[in-house]
């Protein structure tokens, strides 16, 4: 399962070795009413993703950056046509997207991700919340059980990422009285706030407002926010320029803001505005490009964008609104749902030159790197203790 998208839902290392844990806090905020004039229209949902550094735990803290480059996937396995794991890898390391994120243990996924050279991010369901948040022996078993086997580095990050209830906050000040203190602790130990950016969503809940080609990242006049003197020419940036200006408020300008979710549906129902297979392309293809740039936003143009694309697949079990099933870049077969830019894939239909999964598998694209994970929790772990 996906979080954050919208109104549909919806450990011992050899001997003197350096060690860190990193905890995320996965929580939503809607900031539809800002009142920065790009950023009111926007109707959004963002979770914030606040890591700290458990110090008594690992002691001699190193710092690795959990994100190579500015491009990532998330890897949802809500199917039963899906490649097998072990094909997942091999398609990825052949499209060269290494940042993965998942939303559960699955020792076969873990298993076929060890050693592969990709960074992953692995999450915890919502199930687990309330033990892991009230038990801390039960919260290190579930690491050693479902992380520990699995890495190879000599460096330990590990990723419990959790599906939490969402709240839909603005900032308010009645819970900046929780947030600002763990906000200004994160801060201090470099931590990032995680959104999810649907221009897709926003667009589909007010089509006659909203000018598709800004969504799209296509050409359009954009929208001039006479407050901070900034044109935007597309909704990705305003978006997550909105998350800045909200941590801005609240003294938090320097926290850097990642997206850990963003994708555009090719289909949907009817009622589902804008979701089509030319749409998907022209933002999957046009987001790419603007990541591949590696520039920042018109408010933070120093701090190089990045973002996990929802999703590696089309998921056709999962629950919702068509278009919930319908953000996959790739099919069930590894061929690519539409032509974004990815070489050795076959597309649909396929010129002769291209290669199928099952080519890539036989060149064999196996080679051994170390296992990054991201150690993630929620913020109701701080409010429940």
């Amino acid at each position: 399962m996906s979080w954050g998208r919208g109104r549909r839902r919806r450990i011992p290392a050899s001997a003197g070795i350096k060690k860190q844990i990193y905890l995320f806090a996965p929580f939503e905020l809607m900031l539809t009413s800002f009142s920065m004039l790009p950023w009111r229209l926007l109707h959004f949902l963002i979770y914030g993703s606040f890591c700290f550094v458990i110090v008594p735990l690992f002691p001699g803290l190193v710092t690795v950056d959990a994100f190579t480059g500015t491009y990532g996937i998330n890897y949802g396995r809500i199917a039963d046509n899906i490649p097998q794991p072990e094909s997942v890898v091999t398609l990825l390391k052949a499209a060269k997207i290494k940042n993965v994120r998942i939303f559960d243990a699955d020792h076969s996924v873990l298993k076929a991700f060890k050693g592969a050279g990709l960074e992953l991010v692995v999450g915890l369901p919502n199930g687990f919340l309330k033990d892991m948040s009230t038990n801390e022996d039960h919260a290190m078993d579930w690491v050693k059980e479902n992380v520990q086997p699995f890495y190879l580095t000599h460096i330990l990050r590990q990723s419990l990422t959790l599906l939490t209830h969402r709240l839909q906050v603005l900032f308010k000040e009645d819970v900046l009285v929780y947030l600002k203190p763990i906000l200004d602790f994160f801060s201090k130990t470099g931590a990032p706030f995680c959104i999810n950016v649907y221009p897709f969503l926003a667009y589909d809940f007010d089509p006659d407002h909203i000018d598709v080609n800004y969504a799209l990242f296509e050409s359009n006049s954009g929208i001039y926010d006479e407050k901070t003197d900034l044109h935007y020419d597309n909704m990705f940036d305003a978006q997550i320029d909105a998350a800045y200006a909200a941590l801005e408020v609240v003294g938090f300008d320097k926290m850097e803001v990642i997206v850990t979710e963003t994708g555009w549906a090719s289909g949907g129902g009817g009622d589902e505005k804008g979701a089509s297979p030319e749409n998907a392309r022209t933002y999957n293809y046009n987001l790419r490009k603007r990541l591949f740039k590696r520039k920042g936003t018109p408010l933070r143009p120093k701090i190089v964008t990045k973002a996990y694309i929802f999703a590696l697949f089309n998921e056709d079990l999962k629950p919702g609104q068509g278009s919930e099933r319908h953000f996959g870049l790739f099919k069930a077969d590894g061929s690519i749902s539409y032509d974004i830019g990815f070489s050795g894939l076959k597309s649909s239909p396929a010129p002769p030159s291209s290669i199928s999964l099952k080519d890539i598998q036989v060149k064999g694209w196996l080679a051994p790197y170390s296992l990054i994970f991201v150690t993630c929790t929620s913020i109701l772990l701080l409010v429940l203790a």
